[in-house]
């Protein structure tokens, strides 16, 4: 049994012992009961040194996590160290980069880069952070133009799973630097990263709530008008089932919705135009397109920001001919008794589809659409009937879908193998075996060890 009085860091170390220690170990996912030997709340990278060299002395594990947006994916944590960098919140601008410390969230540093007339690459939640959101690939709204999140960063302070600090790059340590942009944090605890910042201080951008009378022709509209949108356009249609609860609107709660939320990188001008077909499906009940700030994006979407409990499933879809549509609308449309909270497509193709120079683990993904379903785990007897439909929204698609998954959108427990390529897991497993041989850290989704 270790002794955690012994370990002496800058932040706090909690226990089973505490008498708060059911909300030091929660994640934002509240789907997620995390049981770990301890948490560890860090403050610098001396502090994630001390944690790593303490475990292994006591034969213990360790993972790191921001917020736990993913962490319904995570295995058990039993013999683990949870090392939480949730008071790492530094954000300091580098001309056209930014160091964003460990615990950042995606809010954060969208408020410093506007500040200068720039943008990160934010995805549909202000609140994640940007660490994990990066290691786990980083789907922006902005991606179809300049890419995943993973591979627009510069270098990676870390420290690995001998205790020691390091920072890494392309130059420095190229294996590791690969494998941690888009193949997740289960290499070494990232304390810091360095990350590009684009020239977009504004963006037309919004969301359009039809009633679901339109949802069959509204989805044909939005994937024929997917096809023929430019690189500046990123985009998802989402049917929605909302619960009556205070946290949604009084006018749109408890109804359902097909929902089509979309950016376009220029002016206003350009953005009506190029969202005008959009406005032909139908009289919308909800209308908030305009000309926004860029860290307004992370909000469009109007994904909740308190913890919530979800359960989720995914799909990469080559395709949508119509016979897709209908199996995708049948399984969760208004129409069905879908218990899901949302059935999502988004849009990929651009940037995303491309392999930029010194790509990442995750260098493009061959998909032209991302399927998304999450159900709320309001009711602890809804876990089976929400996992049983979201295994049939899964599988209705299954005709059309892509080899493979996108990293964050798996959100549930899996190898690496089911995410990315072989020839890159085979890679990623190298790199395990080479820095962290007795696999010291864990991650949501494991790599094999590679044999000697």
């Amino acid at each position: 049994m270790a002794e955690f009085s012994e370990l002496s860091i800058r932040g706090r170390v909690a226990t089973s012992s505490d008498s708060d220690w059911d909300d030091a170990r929660q994640a934002w996912n509240l789907a997620a009961d995390q049981h770990p030997a301890a948490v560890a709340f860090v403050e610098s990278a001396d502090d994630v040194s001390k944690v790593i060299k303490f475990a292994a002395g006591n034969d213990l594990k360790v993972t790191g996590q921001g917020t736990g947006h993913g962490a319904a994916a995570m295995g058990s944590l039993e013999d683990v160290i949870l090392i939480k960098t949730e008071r790492m919140r530094g954000v300091d601008l580098e001309g056209e980069k930014a160091r964003v410390e460990a615990g950042v969230l995606a809010e954060e540093i969208g408020g410093a880069a506007h500040a200068e007339g720039k943008s990160f690459l934010p995805g549909t939640s202000p609140n994640v952070g940007v660490t994990g959101y990066t290691l786990g690939g980083g789907l922006s709204w902005l991606g179809r133009k300049y890419g995943w999140a993973c591979n627009n960063v510069a270098a990676i302070e870390l420290v690995a799973a001998d205790g020691e600090p390091r920072t890494v790059d392309a130059i420095s340590d190229p294996d590791l630097f690969w494998a941690l942009r888009g193949g997740g944090g289960g290499f070494a605890i990232v304390t810091a990263l360095h990350v590009n910042l684009f020239p977009v201080a504004e963006v037309y951008a919004g969301a359009l709530l039809f009633p679901p009378g339109v949802t069959e022709d509204g989805l044909r509209r939005y994937r024929d008008w997917t096809a023929e949108v430019p690189e500046e356009v990123g985009s998802m249609v989402r049917m929605l089932n909302l619960p009556p609860i205070p946290d949604i609107p009084e006018e749109i709660r408890g109804k359902k919705w097909l929902a089509i939320t979309a950016c376009c990188v220029g002016s206003k001008e350009e953005g009506e135009k190029l969202i005008a077909p959009l406005r032909e499906i139908g009289e919308p009940a909800m209308d908030v397109f305009d000309q926004v700030p860029a860290p307004a994006l992370s909000r469009i979407a109007m994904d909740p920001e308190p913890p919530v409990p979800g359960l989720g499933h995914h799909a990469t879809v080559n395709e949508l001919p119509d016979e897709a549509l209908d199996a995708f609308v049948a399984t969760a449309g208004p129409e069905s008794d879908s218990p899901l909270l949302l059935a999502e497509l988004r849009h990929m193709g651009g940037a995303l589809s491309r392999t930029p120079e010194n790509a990442g683990a995750l260098d493009k993904l061959d998909a032209e659409y991302v399927m998304l379903g999450i159900g709320m785990l309001m009711d602890p007897a809804m876990r089976e009937p929400i996992a049983g439909q979201l295994d049939k929204l899964h599988d209705a698609l299954g005709p059309w879908a892509a080899d493979g998954g996108y990293y964050n959108y798996a959100e549930r427990p899996c190898d690496v193998e089911a995410i990315l390529p072989e020839t890159t897991c085979n890679r990623l497993s190298q790199v395990k075996r080479s820095w962290d041989p007795d696999n010291r850290i864990v991650a949501n989704h494991s790599v094999a060890m590679a044999t000697a």
